[in-house]
């Protein structure tokens, strides 16, 4: 038996038309619907650009390939080759007439989840086959939609002349302390994968590097169970020196604006019923007390001091309506290396930026006094000693700067009305999953 293929001119189904009628072409995808209607067998092929309808007339093909499409089982691969016939009621407006089929891969008879979409799975049982998951509309799409907003948020750096920069996510202390880390065996120490890459990004402030972002995983040990939270997520990170965070604000929201305009045409949205509008900026700004006293006007009491609750949130969501920033929070409430307000060392310049469903990202204006930073570190019990490696950075010159980071997930659930982060992360880690 020969395992090479036979695959001649083979074409995506979006890539033929109805000018290709008389054409021999070829497809190669999945056997994604079965149809018989008597005389009439109707095979429908599915690849990455879409739908190919394959007709057999009984009467017009020989009796052996008609027996074998009509008996390979949905899901396997086939590679057919036959000719185009324009066809206004069939996908893309052409049909395929067989003349060759080749099974590439034959699949079990019995589906752990129906690709066309007709009965429903639990979430559950999608992910664990994820690989199968991916075959439905509505799935690929999601992870085509993150592709372009990757590519989108990418193009964004790039045209500001911003330099990339991969951090490591092997790291001998916390980025912000606390007990949220994955602890790892690393030869003869402990060591544990990253929070954040935020203290390596601060230190390249010191490099005169000046205008930084990075894509990758961050780790968090955190035992939730929500439809938001991930043990495991990608998070874009930026810093920028000489800048204030009134600044790195600014370009914060109009990434948002230019993901969205690159997205906003994509016919998939469709397929998950999206209607996109791009997000008007600049976005409204409120402080955490305004956002307290709105709280306390809608009825939910928060002490000041203490971090906003999801309820909290959903309910300023619910008055505000539009993407919006929370800014001067509590020092007590933020990490070490947010800067005082010079008027009142108990507010910092923090703020997040909060969709009315969920928080987006996190940033600030950074402490770059070693003394203060140093102080700041031993102030929230932990040891200066750890950091440092971290420190050092700060003795020989350190610019202002300021920054943010940005869950992709979260910016991609919100973007796509998504209910569950997981549906927008390709093999999701949480407190249960850990395979596939």
């Amino acid at each position: 038996m020969n395992m090479k293929p036979q695959i001649r001119n083979r074409k995506y189904a979006t890539e033929i038309t109805a000018d290709n009628d008389g054409e021999e072409v070829s497809i190669a995808g999945w056997v994604h619907e079965k149809r018989d209607l008597g005389g009439v067998f109707f095979l429908i092929v599915r690849d990455l650009g879409g739908f190919a309808q394959v007709t057999l007339h009984k009467d017009e093909v020989e009796k052996k390939l008609f027996e074998r499409m009509k008996k390979v089982p949905r899901e396997s691969v086939v590679a057919i080759e036959g000719e185009v016939k324009s066809e206004k009621k069939a996908p893309n407006g052409y049909e395929l007439l067989p003349e060759r089929m080749e099974v590439l891969s034959e699949a079990s008879q019995v589906l752990p989840l129906d690709t066309t979409g007709k009965v429903g799975a639990e979430l559950d049982t999608r992910l664990d086959a994820r690989f199968m998951d991916l075959r439905t509309e509505r799935t690929k799409q999601i992870f085509i939609i993150r592709s372009r907003v990757l590519k989108a948020i990418r193009d964004f750096f790039d045209e500001r002349g911003f330099i990339e920069i991969n951090t490591s996510k092997i790291v001998s202390a916390a980025t912000e302390g606390g007990t949220a880390l994955f602890p790892i065996s690393y030869f003869e120490r402990e060591a544990f994968l990253n929070q954040s890459p935020q203290l390596y990004k601060q230190m390249l402030m010191a490099s005169g590097f000046d205008r930084v972002y990075e894509i990758a995983p961050i780790f968090r040990a955190e035992e939730h169970d929500t439809t938001k939270h991930l043990n495991e997520a990608t998070s874009v990170d930026v810093e920028v020196a000489f800048v204030s965070d009134d600044e790195v604000m600014k370009l914060l929201e109009e990434l948002i604006a230019f993901v969205y305009s690159k997205v906003v045409d994509y016919p998939g949205l469709a397929k998950l019923n999206l209607n996109l509008e791009v997000p008007k900026i600049p976005f409204r700004r409120i402080t955490y007390d305004e956002a307290i006293e709105l709280l306390s006007g809608a009825g939910e009491q928060i002490e000041r001091g203490e971090d906003l609750s999801t309820s909290a949130e959903h309910i300023l969501g619910e008055i505000i309506g539009e993407h919006y920033f929370i800014t001067d929070w509590p020092c007590a409430i933020k990490p070490f290396y947010a800067q005082p307000v010079a008027e009142d060392k108990n507010i910092c310049d923090a703020f997040d930026l909060m969709h009315p469903r969920l928080e987006l990202a996190s940033g600030s204006q950074r402490v770059h006094s070693y003394e203060l930073l140093k102080k700041n570190i031993e102030s929230k019990g932990l040891s200066a000693d750890n950091f440092e490696f971290y420190l050092n950075a700060f003795r020989y010159g350190m610019p202002p700067h300021a920054g943010w980071g940005l869950g992709v997930e979260r910016l991609l659930m919100s973007m796509l009305e998504i209910e569950n982060i997981r549906e927008v992360v390709l093999f999701p880690r949480d407190r249960r999953r850990l395979a596939p």
